[in-house]
């Protein structure tokens, strides 16, 4: 077994699913359990200035070996997983000389990885393939960027003569509830600029990503017996519906792909008295973004207008941004990716990120942070899976970044 596969089954171990509703930063114990044991393993390396902080950011220094000017460079995973699926008492299953046919997750339950359903499958005919057991979350978002890039750190450790610039490592909580950068130390870190090992089948490598906005809708209504209702029940749930219609339908993650921005409704939770939706808003291009923003809004104060003013209550925050307008003045940094890629034997696949990253936020706060693959598919949920070959050659590809620069 591999290190960069030993180091991945240790930490998926570690439950650490974030919590949209808490206030603590991490937002659960689990990130901060997983951070302590990171900075013990980096320390174990030979890394003295491992630390972890009281909010869980990991950081560490790999120092350089050369005598020339060379860029600090930043490598970063996040230690939580998605607050969707389990990720607690996580059972992988290894599937040898994958065949092309059905994979049995969990017999008892009918769950099956099908090729049918998850083509790419085919993809890793003859490979080995991590999987769930159909119960949970696998945690290769982001176990396997942390598994990469401490892989990656103990090779360097352990060959001195491989020449290198100074390196730093560093590890974020609660990316998966928009949060990971919020308090980030980007002077603390140091790094000329990063590479977030967050992407997904082998090959990705992005610099674009959605502008994005959190949207909280509370629709009050008010609740009489349903026997002597007449001109005085106001249904919140009903109204609610009107709000999820005056939506475009096809305008949805399920309909839309590539460039194409989209509404998302991510919740819905109500009785007569009172229903709160959560929607989210993803759009790549700033001036749709925030026609998408006035268009939601404009629903709310329809029905205002129809119902009576404070009927529907709406916040909307803003998350991330596009990290384009950030990397292309220093558009080095994903052309040398780029080129090592190659030269490992990974072909690079272009595209923009249809979600977002601890490096959009980071690349706003003057850290660059264009992502790199870490190898896995089907995220957040039971069918999620990592051929091994794809975290082996992440580390290759973060080796082969630091080689590159220092050479320069």
């Amino acid at each position: 077994m591999s290190k960069v596969v030993e180091k991945f089954l240790k930490y998926i171990s570690y439950d650490t699913k974030s919590d949209e509703e808490s206030t603590t930063v991490p937002s659960t114990i689990g990130q901060m359990v997983l951070a302590k044991e990171l900075v013990a393993e980096l320390k174990e390396m030979g890394l003295k200035n491992a630390s972890v902080d009281e909010n869980g950011y990991v950081m560490a220094t790999i120092e350089s070996n050369v005598e020339k000017i060379v860029p600090t460079i930043g490598f970063i995973a996040h230690m939580d997983t998605a607050p969707d699926i389990s990720g607690k008492e996580v059972k992988p299953k290894f599937v040898y000389n994958y065949d092309g046919e059905d994979i049995i997750l969990n017999k008892e339950n009918n769950i099956v990885l099908s090729p049918k359903d998850f083509p790419e499958l085919k993809d890793y005919l003859g490979k080995t393939i991590i999987t769930t057991d159909g119960t949970t979350l696998l945690g290769a978002d982001d176990k396997a960027g942390i598994s990469e890039i401490m892989a990656a750190a103990e090779y360097l450790t352990q060959n001195p003569n491989i020449k290198h610039g100074t390196i730093r490592i560093g590890f974020t909580p609660d990316e998966e509830v928009g949060r990971g950068a919020d308090i980030f130390d980007v002077k603390k870190f140091g790094a000329d600029f990063a590479y977030t090992l967050d992407g997904g089948p082998i090959g990705e490598l992005e610099y674009e990503n959605f502008n994005a906005a959190g949207v909280k809708i509370s629709i009050h209504g008010r609740n009489v017996h349903p026997g002597s209702a007449k001109g005085k029940m106001i249904h919140s749930a009903l109204i609610a519906n009107e709000f999820i219609n005056s939506m475009p339908r096809n305008e949805t993650p399920a309909t839309t792909e590539g460039y194409e921005g989209f509404y998302h409704l991510i919740s819905i939770n109500g009785e007569v008295e009172e229903t709160k939706l959560q929607y989210i808003i993803r759009d790549f291009d700033s001036e749709n973004f925030e026609n998408r923003k006035i268009f939601i809004k404009n629903i709310a104060d329809k029905l205002n207008d129809k119902y009576s003013s404070g009927t529907v209550e709406l916040e909307i925050k803003d998350q991330y941004f596009n990290m384009k307008e950030k990397i292309e003045p220093v558009k080095h940094i994903v052309d040398t990716a780029f080129t090592a890629l190659m030269e490992v034997g990974v072909n690079p696949i272009m595209q923009p990120i249809r979600g977002g990253t601890d490096g959009a936020r980071l690349s706003f706060m003057g850290l660059p942070t264009p992502n790199i693959f870490a190898g896995g598919h089907n995220f957040h949920g039971k069918y999620e899976f990592i051929p091994t070959f794809a975290m082996e050659k992440a580390v290759d590809v973060i080796l082969k970044i630091v080689e590159l620069y220092a050479g320069k």
